[in-house]
């Protein structure tokens, strides 16, 4: 395990930069995860009611971070809940997992609306230190 915090964010114009660190690829997608939706609020508050499925094919990395991010965002406004846990699992090129939050309820505070991951400075990378998985969010 990588010690610290396992997302940040980087500045962008208008939107943010999200950044996901983990010892493997797939800590270092649910960190990406993470780091999304605590934009939307503390995601440490949020209770696991309500879980979801998610799964899909994508041979090249970076575009698989997209794809996941923008499935659970949208998993996530279909059902008005909020996510909080994540998990992911590579097969070859089939992706595998999930994540469980709650409705959105009083409570909860709101931050900043994330509508989706773009393309714009999409990097996943490994180094010494583990890997790391990053792109801008339209928020």
């Amino acid at each position: 395990m990588i010690p610290g915090p396992s997302h940040t964010y980087f500045e962008h114009d208008a939107d943010m930069g999200i950044v996901g660190r983990g010892a493997t690829l797939e800590e270092a997608f649910e960190a990406a995860a993470r780091a999304t939706f605590a934009i939307m609020t503390d995601i440490a508050a949020v209770r696991h009611e309500d879980t979801v499925a998610i799964e899909f094919e994508e041979a090249d990395e970076e575009l698989a971070l997209v794809r996941w991010l923008n499935l659970l965002l949208g998993s996530a406004r279909e059902r008005g809940v909020v996510f909080a846990r994540f998990w992911i699992e590579r097969d070859g090129v089939h992706w595998r997992g999930g994540a469980s939050g709650e409705p959105w309820r009083p409570g909860l505070e709101r931050g900043v609306e994330v509508k989706g991951a773009t393309l714009t400075a999409l990097v996943v990378k490994r180094d010494e230190k583990g890997w790391e998985a990053r792109c801008v969010v339209d928020v």
